[in-house]
């Protein structure tokens, strides 16, 4: 179950760092609202997770997921520049942090 939860934090930091970036300083009221919901939901999942598996690989895993996507997002939205080495770095992330599950 810790494993779940932290896989549905990771997506969540995803959600909090993209309507960050998007509250534009916190002035636009719905990306800000998203973003305090999505934070709070996002470390607490994480907190959670955290009772059962270790600091640094729940970490880990939770920024991975969350950089992963973000970049994947945004690169989709067309807010930043896809290239095939951005996608392979994104895919070596990825294989990292299945690897630290394979190896838990």
């Amino acid at each position: 179950m810790s494993w779940i939860v932290l896989a549905v934090s990771g997506v969540l930091e995803a959600v909090w760092a993209t309507a960050l970036g998007r509250s534009d300083g916190f002035t636009r009221l719905v990306p800000s609202l998203v973003f305090a919901v999505s934070v709070v939901l996002s470390m607490t999942g994480l907190a959670y997770a955290m009772r059962e598996l270790p600091v640094g690989t729940s970490y880990a895993v939770w920024v991975g997921i969350g950089a992963s996507l973000t970049v994947a997002y945004a690169m989709i939205s067309g807010e930043e520049s896809a290239s095939v080495v951005k996608v392979l770095l994104i895919l070596a992330i990825v294989a990292a942090v299945a690897g630290l599950k394979l190896l838990h």
